[in-house]
């Protein structure tokens, strides 16, 4: 049974989920907002795989739960996920992502397969199979964010979250192929094809954008039929942004002493 819910907010949204008797959601730890007293959270280890927590523990499965832990290890995710169910009667609990931005609900019937940002996930019920997917070769060395992606499958709802405004794209639109800066990708179905290429050549046009472009050396590609959604901000702009303006006043003053920076009162 598919998740009722609701996406609450413009620019900084969250979701709520009404769960009913018996159903559960999950989510890695600091994405939960709030929930009524009858919606009961355990915590367990690794990745959860179409129903977190449960079923018999067997040597299989705990070989599978070392491998899910392990791949968290190395991707630098939490260890942990915490599962929401409602007890006894139905229940709301909510969830949102760590950045300013919306958060968008995919609905997956077992015919495809998500692949996502890293941290764009942010809670799925149960029947969701929910891993992490690593990047190798040439996309691993050079792809940013894209190199570590949390990948989506089974039946259910699942829910990410990204920065600022999302943009549908579908590769076969625009020639088969679009090329995106590594940061504003958040999702996209593994009908796509990801990857990574150098911005330009050695000549003097290349050597200009990547050392004055501000967009790096290199570009994602996304390639195939199948939808895309990108970000219209990326975490490493928020972050320049903020730096910007972190610090004491008189680091910020500059040469004019504030002259231009503060009111005129």
């Amino acid at each position: 049974m598919t998740v009722t819910h609701k996406l609450v907010g413009g620019s900084m949204q969250m979701v709520a989920c009404q769960l009913a008797q018996g159903q559960s959601v999950f989510c890695e730890p600091g994405k939960f907002l709030w929930k009524t007293t009858n919606v009961d959270v355990r915590t367990t280890l690794g990745a959860p795989s179409g129903n977190p927590g449960g079923g018999p523990t067997t040597a299989s499965s705990l070989l599978g739960l070392a491998k899910n832990v392990g791949k968290r290890m190395i991707a630098g995710e939490s260890l942990a996920v915490q599962v929401y169910s409602a007890q006894q009667q139905p229940g709301l609990v909510a969830f949102a992502g760590v950045l300013p931005g919306q958060v968008r609900a995919l609905e997956l019937d077992g015919s495809t397969q998500w692949l996502a940002q890293k941290d764009a996930f942010v809670a799925a019920e149960s029947t969701i199979d929910f891993d992490i997917a690593f990047s190798g070769g040439k996309t691993g060395r050079w792809g940013g964010e894209g190199f570590i992606l949390e990948k989506l499958g089974g039946t259910g709802t699942a829910f990410i979250a990204g920065a600022g405004d999302f943009v549908d794209l579908n590769p076969a639109d625009y020639g088969g192929k679009i090329q995106v800066d590594t940061g504003c990708i958040v999702a996209f179905e593994s009908s796509v094809k990801y990857g990574v290429e150098r911005v330009g050549g050695l000549d003097m046009k290349g050597v200009m954008n990547m050392a004055f472009g501000g967009e790096g050396v290199h570009l994602a590609t996304l390639e195939g039929d199948g939808r895309v959604i990108i970000q219209s901000m990326t975490t490493a702009g928020i972050a320049q942004a903020l730096m910007k303006n972190v610090g004491p006043d008189e680091d910020r003053k500059g040469f004019t002493g504030g002259l231009f920076s503060g009111s005129m009162d």
